[in-house]
């Protein structure tokens, strides 16, 4: 077999067995709380990757000060946020991703909401990814009710593989069949299963062979087993609304915070998020206790213009309400005169408005040698390697002021954090 064979082997393997499709297959029931130690805290276990991460770092005040702190003692915080879980290792928004993070000290642990056909909450990064997060496409009888079946790659016409598979084209019980696998696709493939064998080289299917997707409720009863607070992002709906002619996008964003009611769960753990300020104008007006600590993710940074309307603005934020704001880490950052990570004029207006800031996404980029990509990208001179993980975390949590950091693996967050006593 060659490498490149054995590459593809592992994955495909691993998607074929978790794709029989028996109705009868149900996922695992939730599991009872990891167990307490005498404090009364689960036991933070952050394993080696914070320890590289210091060890990779140029020497100086801030290595040293990481260093000494290397036994601890490592505490949940909420500084760290479990992106989609903990999914540099483990399937997004599966309740494996989701014990990992909380075992890795995230206090604060996402799951992204979107719906289902006959509009069940369930937990998936966009309503349109289930050709890329679950193994949908290796059942047949759900795969053909996908919105844009598998067309494999032709290269004779240069289009590159492709499927399009929403939580909307089936209903909760069959959602309930799939099994998560880590994102990806590949856009050379011939066939579904390679389309799906896809994972990134820094990524891993060690864990990755069904993991159990979870409806929305039964996120908020994992996540209280866990003792982690709750920031569900009401994903931007992939179907035209409002949805077969009565769904608005209203009754979506208070069917999640409905949710969170029903379950009796203290409007003070809950930070609701959105893409869209209406939605969380919607919850300061209808539903203020939740509203109040609602975060408006803002992606207008991704254009020049949005950047300069985004810091021109920050004030008229403040006056509508909006307590929190979420851009990516690069909308924080910039270089000074001599290339040193500091805070940019995001940032300071931010601040100066009074607004608090969440920042996305450490530990997303894969290894740093080349700049680190989309997140460092107003800082790219100056990251070379993966230590710079700890230096950019750094620069955001003393200099920047943001109150948390959504990571793919929150135990390098807690790390710093339990370190830094945040």
């Amino acid at each position: 077999m060659s490498t490149a064979t054995a590459l593809v082997a592992l994955p495909v393997a691993a998607l074929s067995a978790c794709s029989s499709g028996d109705e009868s297959v149900q996922p695992a029931p939730l599991p009872a709380p990891p167990a307490e130690d005498d404090a009364g805290q689960f036991s933070v276990q952050l394993g080696p990757r914070p320890y590289y991460l210091v060890a990779d770092m140029e020497e100086g005040e801030l290595k040293e000060k990481l260093l000494s702190c290397s036994e601890g003692p490592f505490q949940r915080t909420d500084f760290s946020i479990g992106h989609r879980g903990a999914c540099m290792q483990f399937p997004e928004h599966t309740r494996e991703s989701y014990e990992a993070a909380a075992r890795m000290g995230a206090g604060i642990v996402e799951c992204d909401v979107t719906f289902t056909k006959d509009r069940k909450l369930v937990c998936r990064h966009a309503q349109c990814d289930l050709h890329t997060t679950t193994n949908i496409l290796t059942i047949p009888e759900l795969a053909e009710k996908c919105s844009e079946p598998f067309a494999p790659a032709d290269a004779e016409a240069g289009t590159p593989a492709s499927a399009k598979c929403c939580t909307s084209d089936i209903t909760l019980a069959e959602f309930k069949r799939l099994c998560g696998k880590m994102d990806s696709a590949n856009p050379d493939a011939a066939t579904a299963l390679e389309y799906m064998a896809a994972t990134p080289t820094f990524r891993t299917d060690l864990y990755a062979s069904c993991g159990t997707l979870l409806t929305h409720a039964e996120s908020i009863e994992l996540f209280s087993s866990l003792g982690v607070k709750f920031t569900p992002e009401l994903k931007v709906p992939e179907v035209e609304m409002p949805y077969e002619g009565e769904y608005e996008q209203q009754d979506f964003a208070q069917q999640m915070i409905d949710e969170y009611k029903a379950a009796d769960i203290d409007p003070k753990q809950v930070f609701a998020q959105s893409f869209s300020l209406d939605d969380v104008l919607y919850w300061l007006a209808r539903e203020p206790e939740f509203g109040a600590q609602a975060v408006y993710l803002d992606e207008r940074v991704d254009t020049a213009e949005g950047y300069e309307e985004a810091v021109s603005g920050m004030q008229r934020l403040a006056d509508q309400g909006v307590k929190i704001i979420a851009p990516p880490m690069f909308a924080l950052v910039t270089l000074d005169g001599k290339g040193r990570i500091v805070p940019s004029d995001y940032a300071e207006a931010a601040k100066a408005a009074g607004l608090d800031i969440i920042t996305w996404t450490l530990e997303r980029s894969g290894p740093l040698a080349s700049g680190g990509g989309y997140y460092y990208q107003s800082v790219t001179d100056s990251i070379d390697n993966d230590g710079d993980t700890m230096v950019m975390l750094d620069v955001l949590a003393r200099d920047v002021g943001v109150r948390g950091v959504f990571s793919d693996w929150p135990a390098t967050v807690t790390y710093y954090a339990s370190c830094m006593g945040l």
